[in-house]
C-alpha cells in the first residue's frame, strides 16, 4: 500500500516524522500534535491553550489532506497532568466544541510522565477516514 506524506502549507518541516500519512484506502494517520504553532513555537504554557492549538493542528492536517473535521474517527490524548485535565473539564469542553464542534470520534486518554518536547503539556494523535462512505 502506498502512502502520501501530508504537510500543511506554511508549516515548519517535521524532523524525523510526518505530520500526516494518507494511505491509499483513504485512511489518514495524524502524528501526535502538540500545542505549538506552524513555526514550532509554544505561544502558551497553559494546558487549555496548548490543547486548543493541538486540536487546531489536527484540523490543519486533515484539511491539508482534503478532509473535514467530521472525517476524524479517533483521537488519542496524552496528558502530563490528570489533575489539571479533570479540574478544567468545563474549559476543555468549551475549547473542544469551538474547534471540533459536536463531532465526537472514538477517544482514549493516557496520563504520561512527560512528552518529548519539554514545554508540551498535551499531545493528541488522530486518525481520519477520507475514503468516502464506510
Amino acid at each position: 500500500m502506498t502512502a502520501t506524506i501530508i504537510q500543511p502549507r506554511g508549516w515548519a518541516p517535521a524532523k524525523g516524522y510526518a505530520n500526516g500519512m494518507l494511505a491509499a484506502d483513504g485512511t489518514l494517520y495524524i502524528g501526535g500534535q502538540i500545542g505549538w504553532t506552524a513555526d514550532q513555537v509554544f505561544e502558551s504554557h497553559d494546558f487549555i491553550a496548548q490543547m486548543e492549538q493541538a486540536l487546531r493542528n489536527i484540523v490543519a492536517v486533515v484539511e491539508a489532506a482534503g478532509g473535514t473535521v467530521t472525517d476524524i474517527t479517533r483521537l488519542t490524548w496524552f496528558v502530563t497532568s490528570k489533575s489539571e485535565y479533570l479540574a478544567r473539564q468545563r474549559e476543555v469542553g468549551e475549547v473542544y466544541r469551538r474547534v471540533l464542534g459536536r463531532h465526537f470520534p472514538a477517544m482514549s486518554m493516557l496520563v504520561v510522565a512527560g512528552l518529548v518536547e519539554d514545554e508540551a503539556l498535551v499531545e493528541i494523535e488522530a486518525t481520519a477516514y477520507l475514503g468516502g462512505e464506510g
